[in-house]
């Protein structure tokens, strides 16, 4: 680091953004021998990584998952720091291989015949929706694919329906968004390749250790990027930097909002890449009960019908809290409809469908915890999703570097399992290759 006359600090990269991907990109620089800085707009590191223990639980409001553990970078560098992790395969909102309770539209527990015939019919449709989507329309949605693989099965309006309504909710659950909003090919990367898992003690370990040995300044919002022969300078409210790269790596919902300007603005292909993502609207909502009144040994329950438009899965975590918790989630219209409640009106919307299916005995939870991304000014949203129009080559496009000097990294520039902690990881990563002109191996950061 250098200073000029006028007493602006000089650095080989700026990082902006102390997320997992701006920690990887760092971290490699850094170990390359780069004078290197990290700027974070937040009082804190991790970003969208971030895990409350304010009431001396441990409970991650941001990333969860690790969705598939084989081949995981996220996994090799958990394993290597230490973290505890806890099979929880339903992450990836599987229709089956866990067990899990499945409630009718009248409110009744299927079978295990029942609910493996309903699994049977959305794995039909599945193997379908491949060629749906290959051969579906550039501006097609998700429901545009899917009607036309429930319309191959030839069935019944009500053995459709149902499939229907889970294919709704699986577009709801993965992407936060309504299903006729999302490009026909934002389900290409739902796939996982072997078990989830989750941390009990925290996803913000993984952070931490990423972050060792780095001169990171929070509570330095950047506002503006501006690149010019072959230089950049970086405006936060501290005042000015200046480097020979950077790296962005902010959410999408910031590049896009009227707080943060990069000059000249993104050229082709980065800018039309951005326009066609969106942040989405996915919160999540704890509910901490007195006594367990749900099944014992699921890890989730679903209820079928239209009942479940909003609410129509909950997740088992008391082996995880140590105490009866389940998490649902407010997803798309759910989440942007009670975006102003408050958490005792949402909680009591979430009670008129758990008595529902378990009785006017349920009790209220002692205890209410929920997120709210839509309204972070440093996210605005918890990830982003293809919009129609879109193309999965969008998220390496965003990426693309302009000059050689200002690289964009993050979840949605991924383009093989974009909004994940792996996405972000494994794009701090390319950043930090392109400006050194040669792969780095990224398993340095944990092995050293």
């Amino acid at each position: 680091m250098e200073s000029n006359e006028h007493g602006i600090e000089s650095f080989d990269t700026i990082i902006v953004g102390a997320g997992v991907s701006g920690l990887v990109a760092a971290r490699l620089l850094k170990d390359a021998g780069q004078s290197v800085v990290v700027l974070e707009a937040r009082d804190r590191i991790g970003g969208r990584v971030v895990t409350d223990r304010s009431d001396g639980r441990t409970t991650d409001l941001g990333a969860s998952w690790i969705h598939g553990i084989v081949d995981s970078p996220v996994a090799h560098a958990a394993r290597a720091f230490g973290m505890r992790m806890h099979e929880f395969t339903v992450g990836g909102y599987q229709v089956d291989s866990r067990p899990i309770a499945y409630y009718s539209p009248d409110g009744v527990r299927l079978s295990d015949a029942d609910a493996q015939a309903f699994a049977a019919d959305v794995h039909a449709v599945d193997a379908a929706l491949v060629a749906a989507i290959g051969d579906s329309a550039d501006d097609a949605s998700y429901r545009d694919a899917t009607e036309v693989a429930l319309a191959a099965q030839g069935w019944d309006a009500e053995r459709t329906q149902r499939v229907r309504e889970y294919l709704e909710h699986r577009s709801e659950e993965q992407y936060g968004a309504w299903i006729e909003d999302l490009a026909a090919h934002g389900l290409d990367d739902d796939s996982i390749d072997g078990d989830e898992v989750v941390f009990p003690d925290g996803y913000d370990v993984l952070p931490q250790h990423l972050a060792s040995e780095l001169d990171i300044r929070l509570q330095h919002e950047v506002v503006r990027v501006d690149r010019s022969a072959g230089a950049v300078t970086v405006t936060s409210g501290r005042g000015l930097v200046r480097a020979d790269a950077v790296v962005v790596t902010v959410p999408v919902g910031v590049l896009q909002s009227d707080a943060f300007t990069i000059h000249p603005p993104l050229p082709q292909p980065q800018a039309g890449a951005l326009a066609r993502l969106r942040m989405n609207a996915f919160e999540k909502v704890f509910l901490r009960f007195p006594e367990r009144f749900w099944d014992g040994g699921v890890y989730a329950i679903r209820q079928q019908g239209p009942e479940g438009h909003w609410w129509h899965s909950w997740y088992d975590l008391t082996d995880l809290h140590g105490e009866p918790v389940l998490l649902t989630f407010a997803a798309g219209p759910a989440a942007r409809s009670t975006r102003t409640w408050s958490d005792e009106q949402v909680a009591e919307s979430v009670l008129v469908q758990l008595r529902r299916l378990f009785g006017d005995g349920v009790p209220s939870p002692t205890g209410v915890h929920r997120t709210a991304w839509q309204d972070d000014p440093f996210a605005h949203g918890a990830y982003a999703y293809m919009t129609l129009g879109s193309a999965t080559s969008d998220h390496d496009e965003l990426a693309e570097p302009v000059d050689g000097i200002l690289h964009i990294a993050g979840e949605a520039t991924w383009t093989d399992d974009p909004a994940t902690v792996t996405a972000a990881l494994r794009s701090g990563h390319r950043a930090a290759s392109r400006i050194l002109g040669r792969d780095v191996d990224i398993e340095r950061i944990w092995l050293a």
